[in-house]
C-alpha cells in the first residue's frame, strides 16, 4: 500500500506518462482477480425521488409537485422485477432521495395512507416483493442510522452508501454539497462505520471533478481503508465520475477527462490492492479498455430493463459489447450476485433466510 504523500505524488502524473502507473495497477488487479471481470444483472427501481437535500449536480431528486416526482407502488416495483427476473437479472437495486418524509408533509401523509410511519419501513415491503420476485436487494437509501441498517438488513444481502468526499470544504455555501446536510462527511463516515458494526456487506465510493482537489480526493481513499482496517465490511469502492446536467447550478462545470479518471482509478488500487474496484461504464462508454487496464475488476450494475435513473442520458452498455472490450484486453466478462464471494462464504454477513433466494442466481 502507497502511502498518503505517495498517492498525492502519483495523482501529478502527467497524463502523457501514465504507462508505469496503469501497468502496476493492472497487476495488482490480476493478482488478486486474475483474468476475470464481472458485473451485476440488475433493475433499477428509483422507490421515491423525493429528497430534502439539494445537490448543485443532481437532476434525480425531485419536491411534491414537480413534474417527474414519483414515488413507486409496490405493484410497480413487483412488476419491474418480474421483467428483470425474465431477463437474468440477480439485483434489485433501491435507490431513493434521502429522508422526504422529515421535509415533505404531502409525502409522509402518502406513507401514512400506505401503512408506514418511515420510508425504511415502505422499503423493507418493496425489498420483500423483490425477494417475492426472485431478486436480491441492494438498498442505497441515502443517509440512514444503525436502527435503520438493522431494520432493512434481514432483506437485503447488501447495502450502499456513496461516501463522495471527506472534505466538509465541498459542503459549503456555493459548493456542490452547500445545500445537501446529508451530505456532511462526518454523517457519512458514521453511517459506514456502524454498517460495519452491524456486518453488513457494503458498497461505497467516490463522486469525483465536483470541485474537490487531488489532496482531498486521496484524503478519501484513505478514509476509507481507515474504515475498511477496522470493520472489513467493503466488499467494493465505485470511482465515479461527476457528469454536468443542464438545470442544474453545475451546468457548466467541467468534469474529469477519461485520463483522469484512469490515472485516479489506478491510484485507487494502489491504496486499495484487496478491494473490488468499479467504474459504471455507462459514464465512460470510450474508455472501458483504458478503465481495464487501470485496474478495475467489476463494471457495477447493468440492466437491461431499467435506465439509469440518476445518469439518464448515460445508457448502459449492450453487455456483449462490453463482453468484447474485455477480452480485447484479455478479460472475460461474467455475471455477479450482489454480494461478494469473499462476503456469501461467510454467513455471519447476511441473514440466513435469505439463502433460499441465492440458488437461481450466478455465484461468481
Amino acid at each position: 500500500m502507497v502511502t498518503r504523500s505517495q498517492a498525492v505524488e502519483l495523482l501529478h502524473t502527467p497524463l502523457d506518462a501514465l504507462d508505469d502507473l496503469l501497468e502496476q495497477a493492472s497487476r495488482l488487479r490480476d493478482q488478486r482477480t486474475g483474468k476475470r471481470l464481472t458485473y451485476s444483472p440488475k433493475v433499477f427501481l428509483p422507490v421515491t425521488n423525493l429528497c430534502r437535500d439539494r445537490c448543485a449536480y443532481c437532476t434525480f431528486r425531485k419536491s411534491p409537485g414537480q413534474a417527474g416526482a414519483k414515488t413507486m407502488h409496490l405493484e410497480e416495483i413487483a412488476q419491474v422485477c418480474q421483467q428483470g427476473q425474465k431477463r437474468g437479472c440477480v439485483e434489485a437495486l433501491m435507490c431513493l432521495g434521502d429522508r422526504p418524509e422529515a421535509v415533505y408533509p404531502s409525502y409522509h401523509a402518502w406513507l401514512r395512507r400506505a401503512g408506514h410511519e418511515t420510508t425504511v419501513s415502505y422499503l423493507v415491503q418493496a425489498c420483500r416483493v423483490a425477494l417475492e420476485q426472485g431478486l436480491l436487494p441492494h438498498t442505497n437509501a441515502g443517509l440512514l442510522d444503525k436502527a435503520e441498517m438493522a431494520q432493512l438488513r434481514p432483506y437485503n444481502i447488501s447495502m450502499g452508501l456513496m461516501l463522495e468526499n471527506v472534505s466538509p470544504r465541498l459542503c459549503q455555501k456555493g459548493m456542490a454539497h452547500g445545500a445537501a446536510p446529508d451530505k456532511d462527511p462526518a454523517l457519512r463516515i458514521r453511517m459506514l462505520e456502524e454498517a460495519g458494526q452491524l456486518k453488513i456487506p457494503f458498497t461505497t465510493g467516490l463522486l469525483v471533478g465536483i470541485g474537490e482537489t487531488l489532496e482531498e480526493q486521496v484524503d478519501t481513499l484513505f478514509e476509507i481503508a481507515r474504515i475498511q482496517a477496522q470493520y472489513g465490511h467493503l466488499q467494493e469502492v465505485i470511482v465515479q465520475t461527476f457528469r454536468a446536467k443542464a438545470d442544474t447550478p453545475m451546468r457548466d462545470h467541467l468534469h474529469m477527462s477519461d485520463l483522469e479518471l484512469a490515472r485516479l482509478l489506478a491510484v485507487t488500487r494502489l491504496v486499495l490492492p484487496d478491494m473490488n474496484l468499479q467504474a459504471p461504464p455507462n459514464l465512460t462508454p470510450l474508455a472501458h479498455r483504458l478503465l481495464i487496464r487501470a485496474g478495475l475488476n467489476d463494471w457495477g450494475g447493468i440492466s437491461p430493463v431499467t435506465a439509469d435513473f440518476i445518469n439518464p442520458e448515460a445508457p448502459w452498455p449492450e453487455v456483449e459489447a462490453l463482453r468484447q472490450s474485455c477480452a480485447q484486453e484479455g478479460y472475460s466478462l461474467e455475471p455477479r450476485l450482489p454480494i461478494y464471494p469473499e462476503f456469501l462464504n461467510r454467513p455471519d454477513y447476511w441473514d440466513r433466510s435469505l439463502e433460499r433466494y441465492l440458488p437461481c442466481c450466478p455465484t461468481v
